[in-house]
């Protein structure tokens, strides 16, 4: 038997102050691994503010570390959030698509420039507090897959779709089998000072902070026409990156509402004409679509899905299942249909494809079909 083998592995826990990655680094110290916690700092801009928690949770971070017996880091990648995750996150909102940061930030940030970190520190595995389950493939061992959490309520699969085999192979998913009930009552019991702190919500690693507001620090107003489909003037726009399909807040024309009372919808954006286009009533002809099309693939076993073939898919994280299937495939464009029509389908965001509770993969939606 080699020292290796021996030894206890040791695990690199993303603790971040919160319940879950504490309760996370908790169970693998009890479960005999050797863990040491890396507290990320990924943002700098504004970290003065109301919204940016970083000081709070990193001191939080650290008396948990201090609880439950284990050495804590800091490491800042502001940088590489910057070059990898928000960059892009500008530029999708300026050319009106309405990208999802979080699945970028886990693919580029802490699936990468953390797991790099962590094995440059000696960590034969890398822990997070994310919902979700990795397991080896039973019909091609070696091969990893990634499945989702048994609280579905809480699953966050959806945000790790562009997880490769070496990543997977690497990381542990402590709480996917967990009720996020039953974690909240382990930091409870354990004397964590965090058990009833409140989850983290926003933009990854930015906060939870008026939207809008935010975006014009970066991307300045380009008021324009709000109309409806058939070309009448409803109102006044600030810039068509501020606005998502399906948004009905903030729109400010909730008094010019037509004779059937129904609230205003964002349908299209005319890119050319600097026009908002709004429809009333949610379940409008123009929110409906019947499949989309989705570039950027990543497929997690390295294999296409098979086409004509049923399977599950989410355009957006707070979504049921929906019964789909593979109309066309190549390696640069997916065609998916929808056995019932899909609500709002958004170009830059994550179309997400599951066989059962397996994530096969999936891409960033280019066209509403």
């Amino acid at each position: 038997m080699t020292k290796k083998t021996m030894s206890k592995k040791k695990v690199v826990v993303g603790l971040s102050g919160g319940v879950d990655s504490s309760v996370t680094a908790m169970l693998l110290k009890q479960q005999g691994y050797d863990v040491v916690g890396l507290f990320m700092k990924n943002w700098e801009d504004d970290d003065d503010d109301e919204y940016c928690s970083s000081k709070q949770d990193l001191i939080d971070a650290v008396s948990i570390a201090d609880k439950i017996g284990i050495d804590i880091e800091a490491v800042n990648f502001s940088k590489e959030y910057k070059d990898r995750v928000f960059a892009n996150f500008l530029s999708e909102y300026e050319a009106g698509r309405t990208p999802n940061p979080d699945i970028l930030c886990n693919a580029e940030i802490k699936f990468k420039a953390f797991l790099n970190h962590a094995i440059n520190l000696g960590a034969d595995l890398i822990a997070t507090g994310h919902y979700a389950q990795v397991r080896e493939n039973p019909l091609k061992p070696g091969l990893f897959q990634l499945m989702k959490a048994d609280d579905g309520s809480k699953d966050q699969s959806y945000f790790l779709y562009r997880l490769n085999q070496a990543q997977l192979s690497k990381t542990l998913f402590p709480l996917g089998k967990l009720l996020k009930r039953e974690v909240r009552e382990m930091a409870q019991q354990a004397g964590l000072i965090n058990h009833d702190k409140k989850d983290s919500t926003g933009i990854c690693f930015i906060g939870e902070r008026p939207f809008q507001e935010f975006l014009q620090r970066y991307l300045p107003k380009k008021p324009g026409d709000i109309k409806t489909p058939e070309g009448k003037l409803v109102g006044q726009h600030d810039g068509l990156m501020y606005y998502t399909l399906g948004q009905r807040q903030g729109l400010k024309i909730g008094g010019s509402r037509d004779s059937n009372g129904e609230p205003w919808f964002v349908a299209a954006k005319d890119m050319v004409k600097n026009e908002l286009i709004v429809v009333q009533g949610h379940e409008h002809s123009l929110l409906q679509s019947d499949g989309l099309t989705a570039s950027q693939l990543t497929w997690i076993d390295n294999e296409d899905p098979i086409t004509n073939w049923v399977y599950a898919a989410k355009t957006r994280y707070r979504q049921p299942d929906a019964p789909c299937e593979i109309d066309a495939l190549d390696k640069e464009n997916v065609t998916i249909k929808f056995g019932q029509k899909q609500w709002a389908v958004t170009a830059g965001q994550s179309a997400v494809v599951y066989e059962s509770n397996v994530c096969l993969g999936g891409g960033i939606i280019t066209t509403a079909i």
